[in-house]
């Protein structure tokens, strides 16, 4: 048992780390080839931040490991909302833009809500993943078109300006690409360290790879999102800080499952729609309440409402806990 820790240790130490200098190195390559800095935070950044939970999901459908792959994507979503987003706004109430909600929030439901429908058969097929990932696809053009449609009439915003601030003296271009295939190649080689211990633990204490993937995998592989999110907030990018929970988590619904799914069909525990889909929406459509702004009163997700969230990851975790050891149906 001890070796198998080690590696969900090791392994998810070495996947933050490797996905982070994965991210410098393609935004610094990107910035060499002057490509515009508002598709380097959309696309290099947007996805880099969600390289963890893409490649651990893949590797372990390959390995036919759904479970991992499936509660990876979802309880990273559950992570995001109730424990990175809770726990920012404790460290840094966060004021939100309603235009953010308004565009980005009603698209994670609507994203959320399609990803439960394709699973009421209690499985993900091919046909489903290839609908997750074209989805995808066309949303990521909307929002590219979207993003220079807005950078037209306003000179920069802060995504471009953060960029702009963190590649003003990139690395040379001989560093940026070395940096770029290290962190790929370290990126997959702890991915695989981290599916075999977590995998291995799973089996050794008799519980389900999916609990193991809603618990240690997706909390670890947030960690990310946890960095930037707070690192926003305290600079005052409010609307980063929940862009990039919000972004995450439809990257996760619709390209890690994707993925997983095109590379392997799976098949969906009952448990899956009833305990994880309905917290994963629950959260989602917290966020109408705690961020919009009522009676023209800026929207805000005060200290409170972020212990709120993080006590719903408390009980969530509980409610996994109990099913475990207890053998509770769910």
């Amino acid at each position: 048992m001890l070796l198998p820790a080690l590696a969900v240790f090791c392994g998810l130490v070495v996947l933050v780390w490797s996905a982070d200098r994965f991210v410098g190195g393609a935004a610094s390559a990107a910035r060499h080839f002057n490509v515009p800095a508002l598709l380097i935070g959309i696309v290099i950044i947007g996805f880099g931040t969600s390289a963890p939970e893409m490649v651990v999901s893949a590797l372990a459908s390959t390995q036919g490991n759904p479970g991992i792959a499936l509660g990876n994507a979802y309880g990273s979503n559950i992570s995001n909302i109730a424990l990175i987003l809770g726990l920012t706004a404790i460290i840094a109430p966060i004021v939100v833009d309603s235009q953010v909600l308004r565009r980005t929030l009603p698209l994670l439901t609507i994203v959320t809500l399609m990803s439960a429908g394709l699973m009421l058969d209690d499985q993900i097929s091919r046909l489903d993943a290839i609908i997750l990932l074209v989805s995808f696809g066309l949303l990521m053009g909307w929002t590219i078109r979207q993003g220079i449609k807005d950078q037209r009439r306003v000179q920069h915003d802060a995504l471009s300006n953060e960029v702009d601030e963190a590649l003003a003296h990139p690395m040379p271009l001989k560093s940026a690409i070395l940096w770029l295939v290290l962190g790929l190649a370290l990126l997959i080689a702890s991915s695989r360290i981290l599916v075999w211990g977590a995998v291995t633990i799973a089996q050794s204490l008799g519980v389900s790879d999916l609990i193991i993937g809603l618990t240690i995998i997706a909390v670890g592989t947030s960690l990310p999102e946890l960095a930037s999110s707070i690192i926003a907030a305290r600079k005052g990018e409010h609307d980063m800080a929940v862009g990039n929970i919000l972004g995450s988590n439809v990257f996760n619904t619709l390209a890690v499952v994707g993925i997983a799914g095109a590379i392997h069909p799976m098949a969906v525990g009952h448990e899956v729609l009833t305990r994880d889909m309905a917290v994963m929406v629950g959260l989602t459509l917290s966020l109408f309440v705690f961020g919009f702004g009522f009676k023209n009163k800026q929207g805000c997700i005060n200290r409170w409402e972020g212990a709120i969230l993080v006590s719903a990851y408390l009980m969530y975790s509980a409610w996994l806990i109990r099913t475990v050891f207890v053998g509770a149906d769910v």
